[in-house]
């Protein structure tokens, strides 16, 4: 039953609902609004003009109304007069076609119609540096290999074990928290849900991760690779697909099957969805490694503890971190490729996107590789790159015609219009490594 805001705020004691959307580049946009207000916002939405936000918009256009999606409020933990709850953006009584929770929405209704029901779970890497963000923010944290360090993880013991607690008294069921493989860098996991409640809980833990630092003295980022040298800051996501009652795992079978995918216990229909993303893969990239930094992290050199962690071809294997693709057990597979930067609503969408299409087509991942993809990857002949950097990966986003037009044609142009004036932003700036290598040429 779809909970009413205004007896939400009276019988939690909210004071204050902050009415949020995500832009296309993945920004939080919100407005607050007192509770005596919110009967009003929950029908009507509240306002916002869509040009001053990353949506593809001019000053000429009317009122955006963020509509309150009630069955997503969430009290803040840490300061629980105030509520957030995801939106949905509409135009004169229309949903705005290219707001990524309306992309989502649209995908999800697409697969219950085929009577799949995806669900998900996200790793989201964190690094807490000091405010200025030019530096980890423990001076301590200086280990080769500091993955799973454990006094490095209790230095900062505090504000893991809030955001933690926090996620506990949310009811997300958080199993794990440790220090990951670079200097600094943390990851959280909490238990997998619906594509769509998976998504608004990854929305809201990077809101509530910067909270939590902030009010540590501490600054947490997300961003693929902030630290030159480091392992970057990935989000991989598991996949699986369900019948609509959410009972039965229709990518499970039993492991020694006669396909590639059934001998690890991933169904026809898993292997199918994999091999939509394995088909797509060059295209989503733009997607799920949507900044110019994004390219520091697949396609960078071995760090200082021995590998990056990332993939930079697109290949799949068994249990095996090496690939793009993991299966680590029967009826899901674990997708490597996206980054921190990646838009939360936008990383569920492609890939219902890109898992429809290969179901529709029947397709066919192609061949599993089994080796070290660091150590051999050279043995992995006819295997796709990846993209080298942001222009080559929208470009590849652009030629995709198929995965355009599932993820709807006026998030397509807008997206690869306002992502191709960033790179022509970018390519247009002055860096610091110009200064050092080309000053005296």
């Amino acid at each position: 039953m779809t909970k009413d805001l205004a007896a939400f705020a009276a019988e939690n004691g909210v004071k204050y609902f902050m009415i949020s959307f995500t832009d296309l580049f993945g920004g939080q946009r919100a407005k607050l609004v007192p509770a005596q207000a919110i009967a009003d916002m929950q029908e009507d939405g509240a306002g916002f003009a869509g040009f001053a936000t990353y949506l593809d918009m001019t000053p000429a256009h009317p009122d955006m109304l963020a509509v309150p999606d009630p069955d997503s409020v969430i009290q803040l933990p840490w300061k629980p007069e105030v509520a957030w709850v995801a939106a949905n953006p509409v135009m004169e009584g229309e949903e705005v076609a290219q707001a990524p929770r309306n992309v989502l929405n649209r995908l999800i209704t697409e697969a219950a119609g085929k009577n799949l029901r995806i669900k998900t779970g996200i790793e989201a890497e964190y690094f807490l540096l000091h405010p200025d963000g030019d530096r980890i923010s423990d001076p301590d944290d200086i280990a080769a290999k500091p993955c799973y360090d454990q006094q490095a993880v209790m230095r900062r013991y505090d504000v893991v074990r809030e955001i933690c607690d926090y996620m506990l008294g949310l009811g997300w069921g958080p199993y794990q928290n440790d220090h990951e493989d670079a200097n600094g860098q943390f990851e959280m996991n909490w238990e997998f849900d619906d594509a769509l409640r998976t998504a608004d809980k990854h929305s809201f833990f990077k809101f509530m991760v910067k909270s939590v630092a902030e009010s540590h003295g501490y600054r947490a980022t997300f961003m693929p690779k902030p630290i030159e040298g480091l392992t970057g800051n990935g989000c991989h996501a598991h996949i699986s697909v369900w019948d609509m009652d959410g009972k039965t795992n229709v990518f499970a079978t039993e492991e020694g099957g006669a396909t590639p995918t059934s001998e690890l216990g991933l169904s026809d229909q898993g292997g199918h969805f994999l091999g939509g993303i394995i088909n797509h893969a060059i295209g989503m990239t733009a997607i799920t490694n949507p900044t110019v930094n994004s390219y520091k992290r697949i396609n960078a050199p071995v760090t200082s503890s021995g590998a990056t962690w990332a993939p930079n071809t697109v290949t799949w294997s068994g249990n095996n971190r090496t690939h793009m693709v993991r299966i680590p057990g029967p009826g899901r597979f674990e997708l490597r490729l996206p980054d921190g930067a990646v838009n939360p609503y936008l990383l569920q969408a492609v890939i219902i996107a890109a898992g429809l299409s290969g179901l529709e087509n029947e397709a066919d991942p192609g061949k599993r590789w089994d080796i070290d993809m660091y150590a051999a990857g050279h043995k992995a002949r006819g295997a796709a790159k990846l993209p080298l950097n942001m222009l080559d990966a929208l470009r590849a986003f652009n030629r995709d015609k198929e995965l355009k037009s599932r993820m709807g044609d006026e998030f397509s142009d807008a997206f690869f219009k306002l992502k191709m004036a960033e790179w022509n932003d970018f390519a247009s700036s002055f860096t610091a490594w110009e200064r050092v290598h080309t000053l005296d040429i």
